[in-house]
């Protein structure tokens, strides 16, 4: 009996997959893998979680999205942006650092974040987010990226850190002002990894750097007795797989709301970014939706696993296209690397000084602060440049969750803006029948009847304005017109206010002394309307026309 073919929106990141691709995937697998665990570990600090949350990070969200998901290359764990936003949403709900309640609060942040990117999905959301602007987007990783840098410091000196300070400016005053206390090993340590990472991201970029300076760190550890000489070591590593745990939904949950929900937005935005830029012209073309749902699941399903929220990231994706990734199945490989880690390797891991770690994560977050990317945004248009500046200077006085606030708010109000913009143009016959569109705000060409065409679909949030205009351009004309026919052939849908607002507009132009036409309606809203009574009258009257040609001749027949 025949094997029924698995389901087609299963797998598009995988399928069709060709046999001659195994190889460069299995390489690929493992050379991302070398970067992205190591990266994922560190990210998990900047979060204030110990170093198996990043680890396991690499897991489960990864193996959910490379069967959801629609990129075939991009790589999956956590990100910089992802991981300061945890940490700051965990402060601002009063979860202490180190306690009992941090790792249960992490997966039910991580719950939430998996949930509002499911419900986001439900409503089909993904291109509302999906419009938030460049602009913003910069002001945020730059703000991300001197944040985390600034966080980092304590790693750097080996002083203590200042768990309860948050923001960038009072985060780094606090570090600077312990550097009297600064561990002079620590620096010389921070200070010997940061070059050799820079020198090796500049010159030979296919060494996977993080993995090199973390390997050395932990063999040199083995022989020197760090602590002795006032260098940190990370806490213990615990090996194996991480064990389900169900979320707790406690008194804690309200609190992690809004830092969830910034979470998501940033989450699902660097993902869909990740997915566009990464993919190969023959690949299917991103879906915002299909993220969305696949980096919910990916989520939900992580956050049983102590998953920190997942998300995709430039930096690895573009070590697995590098490597020569055909697909999904490179991060597979990489789930298997994560695994063998965690069973094998995660108590060797505990060797490793906290400034080797610090040293990474501030290398990989240079990136963010982009200051050629400000340059183009003044070059294209100033004001863009002065917004991101501003996007990041909110993020570093006042913090992140508050940065992404500014950027949806900002976002919805430039849909806004655009939604609320009349779109009526007037519609043109020449002695052959034939129909032109005047450009928009063009002077009126004198006309009876006038003819005026809406380019968008009216409903409740942009009807007003452009009856608004129809009304000006009528009323206000130098030759007012006897007869104005309504071209409403983009009207695609048909909601009661809108209804409610044409009729008023014939009530109105009626008392002018002109007769309101209306022409081209698709037939689906020509049904809808034609159950009310006024549009029965209307038409009995011959007020409506199929075209616009049947319009002006029942105008004039002659």
């Amino acid at each position: 009996m025949p094997t029924s073919a698995p389901p087609t929106w299963l797998a598009p990141g995988i399928r069709p997959y060709r046999a001659s691709w195994l190889r460069a995937d299995i390489l690929a697998g493992l050379g991302t893998g070398a970067v992205v665990i190591p990266l994922a570990m560190a990210y998990a600090t900047v979060a204030n979680m110990p170093v198996q949350m990043g680890l396991y990070t690499c897991i489960v969200p990864v193996v959910v999205y490379a069967f959801i998901g629609g990129s075939r290359v991009a790589s999956i764990s956590t990100s910089s942006t992802v991981s300061t936003l945890t940490a700051s949403t965990m402060l601002a709900g009063g979860v202490l650092i180190g306690s009992e309640d941090q790792r249960g609060d992490l997966i039910t942040l991580t719950l939430l974040v998996g949930l509002f990117l499911l419900v986001a999905r439900v409503f089909r959301l993904g291109m509302l987010v999906d419009n938030i602007s460049d602009m913003t987007l910069i002001g945020i990783k730059i703000a991300v990226g001197l944040t985390v840098m600034a966080a980092q410091l304590p790693k750097l000196l080996g002083v203590a850190p200042h768990p309860r300070t948050t923001g960038f400016f009072k985060v780094a005053w606090a570090a600077l002002s312990d550097l009297p206390r600064a561990s002079l090993v620590t620096v010389a340590v921070s200070a010997v990894c940061l070059i050799v990472l820079v020198v090796l991201t500049k010159f030979v970029p296919r060494v996977p750097g993080p993995l090199a300076v973390i390997a050395v760190g932990i063999a040199v550890s083995a022989v020197v007795a760090f602590p002795a000489h006032g260098v940190a070591l990370i806490p213990t590593v615990p090996s194996g797989f991480p064990v389900p745990e169900i979320p707790r939904l406690d008194r804690h949950i309200v609190p992690l709301l809004p830092g969830a929900l910034a979470i998501a937005v940033m989450a699902f935005l660097e993902t869909i970014a990740v997915a566009r830029t990464s993919r190969r012209v023959e690949d299917s073309t991103i879906d915002p939706d299909r993220e969305l749902m696949a980096l919910g699941v990916a989520s939900v399903a992580g956050a049983f696993f102590h998953s920190l929220p997942p998300a995709g990231g430039f930096a690895q994706t573009s070590v697995n296209l590098r490597n020569g990734a055909r697909s999904q199945i490179s991060g597979l490989v990489m789930v298997a690397l994560a695994v063998l880690v965690a069973l094998f390797v995660a108590p060797i891991l505990s060797l490793l000084p906290q400034a080797v770690l610090g040293a990474v994560v501030v290398i990989a977050v240079t990136r963010l602060v982009d200051i050629g990317a400000l340059r183009r945004l003044y070059q294209l248009n100033p004001r863009e440049c002065y917004g991101a500046i501003g996007v990041a200077l909110v993020g570093l006085a006042f913090g992140l969750i508050p940065a992404v606030a500014v950027a949806v708010a900002v976002t919805l109000l430039m849909v806004l803006h655009v939604v609320n913009a009349p779109h009526v143009v007037q519609v043109v016959r020449h002695h052959d029948c034939t129909w032109t569109e005047q450009p928009e705000n063009a002077a009126l060409v004198p006309a009876d009847p006038l003819v005026l065409r809406c380019l968008v679909p009216l409903y409740a949030a942009n009807v007003r304005p452009n009856i608004a205009a129809i009304r000006t351009a009528t009323l206000e004309a130098d030759t007012q017109p006897a007869t104005l026919v309504l071209d409403l052939v983009r009207q695609t849908v048909l909601e009661s206010t809108v209804l409610h607002i044409l009729v008023d507009l014939e009530l109105e132009l009626s008392g002018a002394g002109i007769r309101l036409m209306i022409t081209s309606l698709p037939d689906r809203n020509l049904r809808t309307v034609q159950r009310t009574d006024w549009w029965q009258e209307f038409e009995v009257d011959g007020r409506y026309q199929p075209d616009l040609n049947a319009a002006v001749d029942a105008v004039d027949p002659a």
